[in-house]
């Protein structure tokens, strides 16, 4: 996004968007014109229709524009996804460019710098642009190969190891190699969060987890089986020979100048060959912000009334891949200021944020969270993080930590936020220090978004939704959502919500907890003092259009 854009200083100063909006919101959006539309509450035609008046640049539609008629030669798709530009069609040494911003001249100059061509640009709708980049470069970048192509394949001996090639040699290297770069770059596209590569006795297959759901994207011949694993532990630095014990390695890839992903990768030997497992580690997660991570105005205000305070402990609880990680990152970054010294321990360290000392957790090396924690406390520390409290030791010492002047987040696998309360105690830690130290518990699970562009109202008796758990006083003015699937979709969704139970441990539930009561208990004051369980809060994202409640039924307890 240029932030530059003669096109967005037009709006700032006919006073249609504040500067201020303009530095809270550009990284929640691709491009300048979705960041002006969205703000000023505008469509994308009608913003690239007052682009042409503005600066008197032809519109043009590309909706019906068939991409298979861009020349190869003209396919850059580092300047395309970078700038969000996309070449039309050559004419001598004139080449016409589709751009959303008509006013990004870097962007022209540099596609002309990059072509040896003279660029011409039309203004066109911004998402019909992007629809059209995508179907551009999914199109170049397939991950289905010819039969020729798989047949050379097979010829290929990958037993010896070798150092990745750069991406300059990638174009002469084995198909191997490129089919691979293919498969990581498709999943960076498509938004995955996780690749399972999978070996059988008779079929491979390659899905990604899109949106919380795996999907089946390729089925390479199983002889490449071997191949396949051998060329991805190479890339992580792994043992090729070693094929019977799991191993655990990763993967940096550059994706542009100053843009690069980190893989996780995980190989487990199965029957039929070595399963890999890669999940995505994309920093820039990270800087999401809060604003965009689904919480309710009022769970916000809890959670960073909790980050200001100078002690105490914040827990996030949920399952594998409900977005624990992400939550403390961003707290993390919001408290990541040079007057504080944070330090955390993790297993392993996903995201690297700078000015902060992040700890690889290491049991070989007696690096655990417990001995880690105690250095930290002789580091002077202000905030403290943990991976995850897995024992009495990390919990007494995490705890001990909160008592003294300090901040600890952590995590913890349960159900719901009244279920993290009783099962500290049922580690062993005393009922006094749970209630003393606890500021803060949010359990949370992530749920699909529905497609804005697709969604279609759903009519359910009211008998029904009262069952589902909507208050009757709100039906008459209730209106829920399906998923229908289009171009811009997955199945009917399109990214993820989080969905969040934020609890503040007051006086009443610190009582029921220094008296030995159960989570029923402590549920039922929760919610009396104005705390929605998870359930109430996805109820509230469908009721508000955001997901479904088919979506919300698959997330959270009925």
């Amino acid at each position: 996004m240029n932030i530059n854009s003669p096109l967005l200083r037009k709006f700032i100063t006919l006073g249609r968007i504040d500067a201020e909006t303009v530095k809270l919101k550009q990284r929640e959006y691709n491009s300048t014109a979705e960041l002006i539309s969205k703000s000023c509450g505008i469509d994308a035609h009608e913003l690239a229709e007052q682009c042409t008046d503005l600066f008197r640049v032809p519109y043009f539609d590309i909706k019906d524009f068939d991409v298979s008629l861009i020349s190869d030669e003209l396919v850059k798709e580092k300047l395309i996804r970078e700038h969000h530009i996309l070449p039309l069609i050559k004419k001598g040494r004139k080449l016409y460019i589709a751009a959303s911003d008509p006013t990004d001249y870097g962007a022209f100059e540099n596609f002309e710098f990059s072509t040896g061509l003279s660029c011409e640009v039309v203004v066109v709708d911004y998402n019909q642009l992007e629809n059209k980049i995508e179907q551009l470069l999914d199109a170049a970048g397939s991950l289905h190969l010819t039969d020729d192509e798989f047949k050379e394949l097979g010829d290929l001996d990958t037993d010896k190891p070798r150092d990745m090639p750069s991406s300059d040699e990638d174009k002469d290297d084995a198909p191997i190699i490129v089919y691979i770069n293919k498969i990581l770059m498709d999943a960076i596209k498509k938004g995955a969060s996780d690749l399972h590569f999978e070996p059988y006795e008779h079929r491979y297959r390659v899905r990604f987890r899109i949106d919380g759901i795996l999907h089946e994207m390729a089925s390479p011949p199983n002889s490449l089986a071997s191949r396949l694993s051998a060329r991805i532990k190479v890339m992580s630095r792994l043992d090729i020979a070693e094929k019977r014990k799991p191993q655990d390695g990763r993967i940096k890839l550059k994706i542009t100048e100053r843009k690069s992903i980190d893989f996780r990768v995980s190989t487990l030997p199965t029957l039929w060959g070595e399963k890999i497992v890669m999940r995505i580690l994309d920093s820039s997660s990270a800087m999401l912000g809060i604003d965009v991570l689904g919480y309710e105005p009022e769970q916000k205000k809890l959670y960073m009334d909790a980050l200001e305070q100078p002690q105490g402990m914040i827990l996030v609880t949920g399952p594998t891949g409900s977005g624990k990680t992400v939550s403390l990152y961003t707290g993390l970054n919001i408290l990541n200021q040079p007057e504080r010294n944070i330090s955390t321990a993790e297993d392993p360290v996903e995201i690297n944020l700078e000015g902060i000392n992040q700890v690889q957790i290491n049991t070989k090396a007696d690096m655990t969270f417990a001995n880690a924690l105690k250095a930290f406390l002789r580091q002077d520390p202000d905030v403290v993080m943990v991976g995850e409290i897995r024992d009495l030791e990390t919990a007494e010492i995490s705890i001990k930590a909160a008592q003294t002047g300090h901040l600890v987040l952590s995590t913890l696998h349960t159900n719901s936020a009244p279920e993290t309360l009783t099962r500290l105690l049922n580690m062993g830690v005393p009922a006094y220090n749970v209630a003393s130290s606890i500021s803060l518990i949010i359990a949370q699970r992530l749920a699909r978004r529905l497609c804005p562009k697709c969604k279609t109202p759903e009519k359910l008796p009211d008998e029904e939704l009262i069952r589902q758990g909507f208050d009757p006083a709100t039906l008459s003015k209730l209106t829920l959502f399906s998923p229908k699937g289009c171009d811009s979709c997955t199945d009917g969704y399109k990214g993820r919500v989080g969905i969040y139970e934020v609890m503040q441990i007051t006086p009443e539930i610190a009582q029921i907890i220094m008296r030995g009561g159960n989570s029923l208990e402590i549920a039922e004051v929760s919610l009396k003092s104005g705390f929605n369980n998870l359930r109430l809060s996805g109820l509230k994202k469908a009721a508000d259009g955001v997901t479904s409640l088919a979506e919300i039924n698959r997330v959270t307890s009925f």
